[in-house]
């Protein structure tokens, strides 16, 4: 079944004097990664030891014919190899923007690149071949085609709005931060390009799409291997045992307690363990500094998923009972962020808590889990926590949009704050953490910039819980509706295109958009379809789909419910009434509701977030 199951540095999976392509078949899913997923990769190159681990792949090779071409089908891994390619791609360009400044070693490394995508016999033969689904493989000949890997290819109308142009766009804009302020970039280029090219994927070859079958459901059904969360806890059950004789039992129940606290996903689990660690670095240090020692923090500056065990383990050592209890306590609130804990004595965290989660500001778990285990020392009341809770979704709704910091930053940015607070209280807390926000958050025109854009294909979630903010404004308790209601994996009320936003759009609305010009309402589809204006709540979205603007105005449920745009919702309140739907409109509703977006997500001390 499997032909053979290899661990291969990148260099040698894109090895230039072999004539092996991999190709991506037609029937898999188009090429889906986003800026996180490629921030992960460039930032896990970065920041880890040469060979770090990328994942694996899975190809079908069914060539017999040893002295030509082979052809590998790629079932699994066609993300991380496609994302491979362009970020060689972006590495390719960066050379040869100094190509006037390359000696003989970099100019081999520049023509090791291009063979790195193009096969050596044959120049437009390309290494990774992507699928074509939503012009794939025509963007990605394109990328390469203005870098100059391959001959002159012409670029596919609104490209750059597209998943392969935004990734290389981001490996450019990454390559030339990484450089900025060094003495010799030529050297910090190469460097990283060693590291991806020492960077580790397991290739499992299989003969036959049967066998990548078998594979799948194989590998899918057996037991999980120890995590660094069961390391950590047979460390310290052993330890416990020897310093604690007869009390094992004891010790097991309470973290049995602590998991309970946190859930059974193992990411969520792991995060804590890094979050506690990096919130209370300063004060878990001292026991382990010496004098005479430059080390300030000699268990680490920083908890990451490489060097936790290590970090526990030291602390295990030093005192595993003071340790276990503290860590429980902590994970008990740790649990409010998880919506996992039912003290009425929270009740006022409770939504500032949920929007957090929902807007994804997990990174700042660490500053609240502070803020939690240190409220009496620092004084702060339920409701200076809430309002810490809400800047901090403030500060998520611009910084997920905008990028602004980037994601690794975000870290040592709220550990930062933290060594800011220890002698402070009260109030004082709260405006430090948002003088700290401010500090580095975008501006407004940086924020509103990325609202007037094609928002919805920026980040769908930022959208939507924007939308769902708006919505939410203006409820009452006795018209409130939980637009946040979640039933057989996935909300209830999603995020509805009003124009559609459909390869093919539907007859009537080419009429109203376009006046009957299928071309021109194909173009007003690339540039308004995804911006704010354009957008709505609705809580029976596959019911509305392709229908007409009238039909998605007016639809009924078989009780004569109004459950188009006549739902009730004050965000839709302007559609209810509207007769027709247009490019005009869509820039109007847009402005109107980007001027809400920034004052409602307004960072000032007058006006915290709600």
């Amino acid at each position: 079944m499997i032909k053979s199951v290899n661990n291969y540095p990148v260099s040698q999976l894109f090895d230039i004097e072999a004539g092996v392509v991999y190709a991506i078949p037609r029937y898999q899913r188009e090429y889906t990664w986003s800026k996180s997923q490629w921030e992960t990769l460039f930032d896990d190159v970065q920041e880890n030891d040469p060979g770090y681990f990328l994942g694996s792949i899975i190809c079908i090779n069914q060539t017999t014919d040893t002295l030509a071409v082979q052809k590998l089908e790629v079932v699994d891994g066609q993300q991380r190899l496609t994302t491979l390619s362009l970020l060689f791609a972006a590495l390719y360009q960066s050379f040869k923007h100094h190509e006037k400044d390359l000696d003989d070693d970099q100019r081999g490394e520049l023509l090791n690149l291009k063979r790195k995508l193009v096969l050596k016999k044959g120049d437009d033969q390309l290494r990774v071949i992507p699928q074509i689904q939503n012009n794939n493989q025509n963007d990605y000949r394109a990328v390469l085609s203005d870098v100059g890997v391959i001959s002159t290819f012409d670029t596919p109308a609104y490209a750059g709005n597209r998943k392969i142009f935004r990734a290389f766009r981001y490996f450019q804009s990454r390559i030339v931060e990484m450089v900025d302020g060094k003495n010799d970039r030529l050297a910090s280029i190469m460097a990283f390009l060693d590291k991806v090219s020492q960077a580790c994927l397991v290739k499992i070859e299989v003969a036959s799409h049967a066998d990548a079958y078998t594979l799948f459901e194989s590998l899918n059904n057996r037991g999980m291997p120890l995590t660094a969360i069961d390391l950590i806890k047979n460390k310290l059950l052993a330890r416990l045992e020897t310093t604690e004789p007869g009390k094992v039992d004891h010790y097991f129940d309470v973290w049995n307690k602590l998991l309970g606290y946190l859930g059974d996903d193992y990411s969520i689990q792991e995060r804590f363990f890094r979050h506690y660690y990096n919130a209370f670095k300063d004060e878990l240090n001292v026991p382990f500094r010496k004098d005479g020692d430059k080390k300030k923090d000699p268990l680490g500056p920083v908890a990451t998923r490489s060097n936790l065990i290590q970090i526990f383990e030291k602390l295990i050592n030093q005192d595993a009972k003071s340790h276990l209890q503290d860590i429980r306590a902590a994970g008990q609130l740790y649990a409010l962020m998880l919506s996992r804990n039912t003290d009425d004595a929270w009740a006022e965290l409770d939504k500032p808590l949920k929007d957090l989660d929902r807007i994804q500001g997990a990174p700042s778990y660490l500053l609240m889990l502070y803020l939690l285990v240190r409220r009496e020392a620092l004084k702060l009341t339920v409701a200076q926590l809430s309002e810490t809770a809400e800047l901090l979704v403030c500060f998520f709704v611009r910084r997920n949009l905008t990028d602004t910091p980037p994601t690794r930053d975000l870290t040592r940015l709220f550990m930062a704050t933290i060594d800011k607070l220890s002698a402070l209280t009260g109030d004082a807390v709260v405006a430090t953490v948002r003088d700290e926000l401010l500090a580095v958050s975008a501006s407004d025109a940086s924020f509103r910039s990325k609202l007037e854009g094609a928002i919805y294909e920026e980040n769908s979630g930022v959208t939507r819980f924007i939308l769902c903010a708006l919505a939410e404004k203006s409820m009452t308790k006795e018209t409130w509706v939980d637009l946040w209601k979640f039933e057989n994996k996935q909300f209830v009320w999603t995020i509805e295109h009003i124009f559609p936003q459909g390869d093919n759009i539907p007859a009537a609305w080419v009429t109203m958009i376009a006046a009957g010009d299928a071309k021109k309402a194909k173009e007003v589809q690339q540039t308004h379809v995804h911006k704010l204006g354009n957008l709505t709540i609705s809580g029976f979205n596959s019911a509305l789909g392709n229908k007409s603007f009238e039909e998605k105005r007016d639809r009924t449920d078989r009780q004569g419910r109004a459950v188009g745009y006549k739902n009730g919702l004050k965000l839709n309140a302007d559609l209810a009434t509207a007769q027709t739907w247009s490019v005009a409109q869509i820039d109007a509703r847009t402005t109107t509701l980007v001027d809400q977006v920034v004052s409602e997500f307004a960072m000032t001390e007058a006006k915290p977030c709600a």
